[in-house]
């Protein structure tokens, strides 16, 4: 056995985008899950990877059969290196690790650690000689590790019927979490048992629902009114909740969890008679309540399944799946092999098995779809990578439920099929010759779809947009399929972007060693390792508006299709403009935690992509709402955040060339910016003691005497011309804060601060924070009257009076002598830059000043550095989806005559943390009409540009001529080519001239560009509604 060591705590860096879909006491929980995976073909090994990516604590491989090449359809481990040897059968004597899963495996993440049993006695490579086989230890010895090493989760996969109900009882004796997964061609299975009663602790991914209070009345019952009345609806009634941060009423603060009554947009929260006066601030907080689920052991569940299913229909094709699986168990019971691909005598055999099988219960009435059946038989010998993604992700996901007993497990059975990749037209099904094996690592994909269809993979020439997780996945993906393996394929590899250490946990290419090199040039070179054929060409410029000179119409030319693993909306949107310019394909994926969406465009075949604009947490706050009036802890972090950039970046590009700032009317808040800058000191830091000076005295300027200054303006009785007090709803009176070093989050701002100030004036800081208490005990606080005389008021002016001014530019006399400063740039994902705790103490602080509900630091973290959960799962999940259209795509090129039907294609969203799968048929493009003519999103009108070159009024009569069209205006982006209600003088001076020269006129541009073979054109037309948009007009160069 090989360990690499198991370290127990918890590398929050590395684990940052996972930790906000699991939390941290789930998180801690699955560092400590044990697992059992027994089975390393594609599907095993997909399980596995998952696994690591994710962080278990420990995961123990088992692999009895030898390797063969239809693993290589769907093995993310090149096999084929070792020269095709029995890799998986080694039962190592040494430490040092043999070329087998396991290896994949532990370079992927040194926090797991990994080992081997040895075959089954009973299986056909335990029985031959093998020199590699160090001892020989039976099965039962498995099982028996099993217990002794306190396993929490057995996965099993290729498997047969009778080793799953073995293990599967002997799991349930020892209250073990079992789960079987398979695959069979186009179709997959799941089953989970996680014993009579499994406790599952939190259902959601969801943090606890957190609201401000705005009043808690006495009385029974108390009446607790919500400072957003709108987030009641989000409460439930009988929900648990608890409370803090209330003043006055602090016999809630810390209590046992009250049940709630929702009442006309209050709550309801028990008597709260003899309770303390509320006076203000607080927060009520949702308790979640754990469940128990109870599961039937297998042999129950064979013959009285529980499927997962969306809807009564697909819960009829699940049992018949169900039924289906079991005649495939049987049939190779009593063959001693699998079905043939594409053998019609051997599916037969499988439908009269599944015939005969006993019917299950509680489905009376309910007809076996033989043509089902039938279908899964003859396809079921394969292997195909995005069936083992899809599979391998739900299967690991269950996993993680089971050890960190987060969200609902499975219940019991998971079918997935996308028999819908087979053509539907009987001529083009493979048939028994075309699958048969050819000794290549294709052939689990040549077992389903043909040689000839691998033959027409491999000449695929696609782009893939995006090297992140998602882009990562997609790479792994297209090298085993083989796309763009052949001569005359390829793919090339788009992103910016560069390797980070919270990339790790989630982009199985990257290694410890990639680090801060190009994403494109260390995914293009793991691919090739996967795959030695593979055709990959990288590019580290974005694929953007300011790029369309590489990314252009040569480049285009030569692609069949593109594959987006963007981050973005923005992105998304541009990408899918140029599918739908250039006509091609558009393969399209993205998650959120759970969530997954996996989504195909095809030309003239389904609606184009139209996502929304951009995420609507990024909306921008109103600023008054964020420096004077906030009310929700996102307020407070982009004050915080914004304070960042004035402070460490803004103040120090402006102190950098200040001598001219002053002077500038043009930019007003630069004298602020080094006002604040310069703080208390008047001088230049000069040691670590200067830096702490500043940053108490800014803690002092923010959360007390700007406060007290606010409320100088607006008192705390002020009252409007109608009457009502203007710290009302929802606006909220602050408090200024008393400094106290022997609060946390005090300290804590004033040790970031300075540490940041030190920084941007290149000298040492400090983390020693007993030291740094004992240093502010010291220090006096400032007078407020002194703040008077030093800083103005930015509710008043902007300007600064002469004597302010004065004294600043004294002040920067001194700045100015020193080396420049550092700007600061924020940077997240770096713990121990003090970023991220500025930022988190700062908002804490001003959430203290105005009672709101402060965010913790994870939730400052994400919210702050716009950082989107993920988890590999989800990943590995929607890249399978991805997978499965590509086959459609492809499969409906040439020679086919015409392409795969739009009932052929499928859009799917999925939420793991919920059990919810859904796939579903693509809409149809959009039609609009205008008179005789008719056009969706992928239509354009095309004209020739001829020779010679046409002139603009040929071009106006050829497309009244052609199309009926009379155009009023031509654009060419925002530039005006024409206009019907141009001067005689304009019109007599451009309708003459070539198309060309009047766009080199108008844009001042060089056209064409090198390579540019069209020139995309607006119009609009006489006669036009106003929701009329035309299709671009195409100038053909």
């Amino acid at each position: 056995m090989d360990v690499l060591g198991t370290p127990k705590s918890l590398d929050e860096d590395l684990y940052s985008r996972q930790l906000y879909v699991l939390g941290l006491p789930a998180m801690q929980r699955l560092r400590e899950g044990k697992v059992l995976l027994s089975g390393l073909q594609g599907l095993g090994a997909e399980v596995a990877k998952n696994l690591v990516l994710m962080g278990v604590g420990s995961l123990t491989l088992h692999d009895p059969h030898p390797t063969c090449w239809s693993d290589l359809a769907a093995q993310s481990r090149t096999w084929q290196e070792a020269g095709l040897r029995h890799l998986k059968n080694v039962w190592p004597s040494s430490t040092k690790l043999s070329r087998s899963a396991s290896t994949q495996a532990t370079s992927l993440r040194t926090y797991c650690w990994t080992s081997r049993f040895p075959p089954n006695p009973t299986s056909q490579a335990a029985q031959s000689p093998s020199p590699s086989l160090g001892c020989r230890v039976g099965w039962a010895v498995v099982l028996d590790l099993l217990i002794v090493r306190c396993t929490q989760v057995v996965v099993l996969t290729a498997s047969n019927l009778e080793e799953q109900l073995k293990v599967g009882t002997l799991c349930r004796k020892h209250g073990v979490c079992f789960l079987v997964a398979d695959t069979r061609g186009l179709v997959g299975q799941l089953f989970c048992d996680f014993g009579k009663d499994f406790t599952v602790e939190d259902l959601t991914e969801e943090e606890p629902l957190t609201a401000a209070i705005q009043h808690i009345s006495q009385g029974s019952p108390g009446i607790l009114t919500l400072r957003k009345e709108a987030d009641a609806r989000y409460f439930c009634d009988g929900d648990l909740v608890t409370f803090s941060g209330i003043e006055g009423m602090t016999e809630l603060n810390g209590c046992d969890p009250r049940p709630i009554h929702v009442q006309d947009g209050t709550l309801e929260i028990g008597d709260t008679t003899s309770f303390s006066c509320y006076l203000r601030g607080g927060a009520v907080t949702e308790v979640k309540r754990p469940t128990t689920v109870s599961h039937d052991p297998l042999d129950t569940a064979l013959l009285q399944p529980r499927v997962v299913a969306q809807s009564p229909q697909e819960g009829r094709r699940a049992r018949c799946l169900h039924q289906a699986f079991r005649a495939l168990h049987k049939f190779q019971h009593l063959s001693g092999r699998p079905p043939q691909p594409w053998d019609p005598a051997d599916a037969e055999k499988v439908v009269d098995l599944a015939r005969a099988l006993e019917p299950l219960r509680g489905t009376e009435g309910e007809l076996l779809d033989e043509a089902l059946v039938r279908t899964v038989a003859l396809s079921s010998a394969g292997v195909l990578s995005p069936m083992a993604a899809m599979l391998g992700a739900v299967a690991a996901q269950e996993v993680l439920k089971a050890i960190s007993r987060k969200f609902m497990p499975l219940n019991q059975w998971l079918y997935f099929d996308a028999l819908d990749c087979l053509p539907e037209d009987g001529e083009f099904l493979p048939n028994p010759k075309d699958c048969a094996p050819r000794g290549c690592r294709y052939d689990g994909q040549i077992a389903v779809f043909g040689a000839g269809f691998q033959e027409k993979l491999s000449h695929q020439r696609y782009l893939l947009v995006g090297a992140g997780a998602v882009g990562c996945e997609l790479l792994k993906g297209f090298a085993l399929v083989g796309l763009g393996a052949g001569a005359n394929g390829g793919l090339t590899v788009a992103d910016m972007d560069h390797v980070e250490r919270s990339n790790l946990s989630r982009q199985f290419l990257f290694r410890p060693q990639d680090i801060g090199k190009p994403k494109a040039e260390v995914a293009a070179e793991a691919a090739r390792r996967l795959n030695s054929d593979l055709r990959v060409t990288p590019l580290t410029h974005p694929l953007d508006p300011t790029r369309e000179h590489i990314y252009g119409d040569d480049f285009f030319s030569c692609v069949h299709g593109v594959a987006a693993a963007v981050d973005s909306f923005q992105a998304r949107h541009y990408v899918a403009a140029r599918c739908t310019h250039y006509l091609k394909p558009l393969l399209e994926a993205g998650t959120q935690g759970t969530r997954g969406s996996a989504s195909v465009f095809v030309p003239h075949v389904t609606e184009g992509y139209s996502g929304p604009a951009s995420a609507a947490e990024d909306a921008p706050h109103p600023v008054c709402t964020m420096r004077y009036f906030p009310s929700t802890a996102a307020h407070t972090l982009q004050w915080a955040r914004d304070e960042f950039e004035r402070l460490f970046r803004l103040s120090a590009e402006t102190i950098n060339c200040s001598q001219q700032a002053l002077t500038s009317l043009a930019d007003r808040d630069r004298p602020q910016l080094l006002q604040v800058v310069v703080g208390l000191l008047r001088h230049r830091p000069r040691n670590w003691q200067d830096c702490v000076v500043w940053a108490l005295g800014h803690w002092q300027l923010r959360f007390r005497y700007g406060i007290m200054q606010l409320l100088r303006h607006y008192p705390p009785d002020k009252v409007l011309k109608d009457g009502t007090l203007f710290w009302s709803h929802p606006k909220q009176c602050p408090q200024p804060l008393e400094f106290d070093a022997s609060q946390d989050t005090h300290l804590l701002y004033v040790l970031a601060a300075a540490n940041l100030y030190a920084q941007m004036h290149g000298l040492p800081g400090s983390r020693d924070q007993p030291a740094l208490r004992n240093m502010l005990e010291l220090l006096p606080l400032t007078d407020p009257q002194h703040l008077d005389s030093i800083f103005s008021s930015d509710l008043a002016s902007t300007e600064l009076g002469p004597e302010q001014v004065e004294r600043l530019n004294e002040a920067l006399q001194d700045w100015s002598e020193g080396s420049p400063l550092e700007p600061l740039r924020f940077e997240k994902d770096d713990d121990s830059n003090f970023h991220v705790d500025f930022v988190t103490a700062a908002a804490s602080l001003r959430a203290q000043n105005y009672g709101i509900p402060p965010a913790n630091r994870i939730q400052s973290k994400r919210i702050v550095g716009q950082i989107i959960p993920a988890i590999a799962t989800t990943t590995a999940a929607v890249v399978g989806l991805v997978g499965l259209e590509l086959f459609k795509v492809v499969g409906g090129q040439p020679p086919r005559p015409r392409p795969r039907p739009r009932s052929a294609f499928r859009h799917s969203y999925l939420h793991l943390a919920q059990n919810s799968f859904s796939r579903f048929v693509p809409p149809a493009p959009a039609i609009q009409k205008f008179h005789h003519l008719t056009w969706t999103c992928w239509n354009r009108l095309k004209v020739p540009a001829g020779q010679p070159e046409r002139t603009l009024e040929s071009l106006l009569a050829h497309l009244q001529e052609q199309y009926g069209l009379r155009v009023k205006m031509l654009l060419l982006d925002p530039a005006l080519l024409y206009s019907a209600g141009w001067s005689p003088e304009e019109r007599a001076r451009c309708l003459p001239l070539r198309v060309t020269e009047l766009v080199r006129q108008v844009t001042q541009r060089q056209v064409p560009k090198p390579g540019q073979q069209v020139l995309v054109l607006e119009l609009s037309c006489e006669g036009e509604d106003e929701d009329t948009t035309f299709p671009p007009l195409h100038y053909e160069l």
